[in-house]
């Protein structure tokens, strides 16, 4: 019931009162005894009191288990285990309140190192308890800092495994394209220098002075100055072969001109003799 489990919560002994309507001193009991200031303050003050009649469901019920035989009925119990009850003194029968005082004052004197050991012992298992409870958060909270540290530690591992990975795979794409880069500039240039050779070997021997022969002069956009003999038949497309097998020139589209008069010796020309473009017996080209 709720009273002796209140009893039990704030350690003090409970005070049962069962009351028989039927009985001749009841009225009496309850107006000169039970409703004594003196009783009434000692019992609220150092007991859970709790009372019922014998003919209710629970009052018969207690009322058998403390074996009631006379009336005005009295106890002081001790709740025990298992909702149990442990009987420490009773009164039956008329009583006076000096009488119940001393009672109730004598079985709280002999109760009292055990309902202290109980509250002793009750505070600390609470006690330990909340010690377990701070214990256990304190443990969680720490193994919660060294996870949160060991995945952090981890993902900043990742990260920078990571980031060793993709500068290692950009210094291999930067290699390869370096080495192509350059693989293409020697393939390139090495192009250029067959196509140099080529076109050296196909312009055969420089031609000796004479009345068909023309002199060329070209002059480079670096300032710098090259001349040959040409056979005046020898087409302008000669002269664009051996500017190109100078090297002195990076871009491969270009066009030769003559000073005076200005004339641009582009591709539509380049079939024509010397002496037919108007180049014999001399001509300076830029």
């Amino acid at each position: 019931m709720d009273a002796l489990q209140r009893s039990r919560n704030s350690f003090k002994l409970l005070f049962v009162y069962l009351h028989s309507p039927d009985h001749p001193d009841s009225p009496v009991f309850c107006g000169r005894t039970l409703c004594s200031e003196a009783v009434a303050a000692f019992v609220n003050e150092n007991f859970v009191a709790w009372g019922a009649d014998i003919r209710a469901s629970e009052g018969f019920k207690m009322s058998n288990s403390l074996k009631a035989s006379r009336f005005p009925f009295c106890a002081v119990v001790m709740p025990t285990t298992n909702q149990r009850i442990a009987l420490l003194q009773q009164v039956e029968g008329p009583t006076s309140p000096e009488e119940m005082l001393t009672m109730l004052q004598k079985v709280l004197e002999e109760s009292s190192p055990v309902l202290v050991a109980a509250r002793l012992d009750a505070e600390e298992r609470r006690n330990n308890m909340r010690l377990r409870e701070e214990q256990d958060a304190a443990y969680r909270a720490a193994l919660e800092a060294d996870q949160a540290r060991e995945r952090q530690r981890r993902e900043e591992q990742e990260r920078l495994e990571r980031e060793a990975t993709e500068a290692e795979q950009k210094r291999k794409e930067e290699e390869e394209a370096h080495e192509r880069a350059a693989r293409e500039a020697a393939e390139k240039e090495a192009a250029r220098a067959r196509m140099r050779e080529q076109k050296a070997l196909s312009l055969g021997d420089e031609p000796e002075k004479g009345p068909s022969v023309t002199q060329v002069l070209v002059r480079f956009p670096t300032g710098e100055r090259k001349e040959r003999r040409f056979h005046s038949t020898a087409t302008i497309q000669s002269v664009y072969d051996y500017v190109d097998s100078l090297g002195c020139l990076e871009v491969e589209d270009y066009s030769l001109v003559s000073n005076f008069p200005r004339v641009t010796y582009g591709r539509d020309k380049q079939s024509l003799s010397l002496k037919e473009a108007g180049l014999h017996p001399q001509a300076s080209l830029f």
